[in-house]
């Protein structure tokens, strides 16, 4: 099975007046890196944690690698939100073991590699690092799982040019090739060359899903160029 993610009618309403993913229907495959890309209160983050399983669907279904979202899928799918949940008084070590124990997949001489090659000290509490580094450290403890998908929630906002430079080659480094990877991010132009293919959602609908070739080839532009042409009013 080519498919990995199989999303129908998908409804997530919090009232009558608040729809934040509004009957969206969308395949994805294996193998991918597909970028989750709106303006702020197109539902992206609802549908990232639908996808997780850290909110229910009001309507519609959700399958992952052909399961429904639940306790089987989350063993295969890595995700790093949009905000840190690392506890500062932690160490970089201690959070490392409890991944060990949480998640099979979890390869401690892959993060090692990657802590050291950022001379990031393991026994470093979480909370003596800078904002920059801390989310090193939290990308890397995403990355350094054999997840099936990946799911990203604004992996580069907050940091600097060097920073996103050093998350975005760690992503494309470390991932396994037969998984997706799905980054919502603002940043276009800094990610759209990692990107081979986008979802655009405005208000909770499905705008579009395409590849970044078909975007370059019919429309002459930039995903960044024609993001902001097809949002524009």
């Amino acid at each position: 099975m080519s498919e990995l993610i199989e999303i129908s009618g998908l409804t997530k309403a919090y009232d009558a007046q608040h729809i934040a993913v509004n009957n969206v229907t969308l395949t994805l495959p294996k193998g991918k890196i597909i970028g989750l890309l709106g303006p702020n209160g197109s539902g992206k983050t609802t549908l990232i944690k639908m996808l997780n399983g850290l909110l229910a669907p009001t309507q519609g279904t959700i399958r992952i690698n052909g399961y429904d979202v639940g306790v089987e899928t989350k063993a295969h799918v890595a995700y790093l939100p949009d905000r840190t949940y690392l506890a500062d008084g932690q160490r970089v070590e201690e959070i490392m073991e409890y991944f060990c124990d949480f998640y099979a997949d979890f390869s401690r001489e892959k993060a090692m590699e990657m802590l050291n090659n950022l001379n990031i000290d393991p026994s470093a509490k979480l909370g003596t690092l800078s904002k920059g580094t801390k989310e090193k450290v939290q990308l890397i403890l995403v990355m350094s799982r054999n997840a099936e998908l990946y799911v990203l929630d604004e992996p580069i906002a907050g940091v600097d040019p060097a920073a996103r430079d050093y998350i975005l080659r760690t992503i494309i480094n470390n991932y396994n090739p037969a998984a997706t990877v799905l980054i919502s991010t603002h940043l276009i132009g800094d990610i759209e060359q990692v990107l081979d293919e986008v979802i655009f959602m405005r208000y909770g609908h499905l705008v579009l899903y395409t590849s970044v070739d078909n975007i370059r080839e019919q429309h002459g532009k930039s995903v960044d160029a024609y993001f902001r042409e097809v949002f524009a009013c």
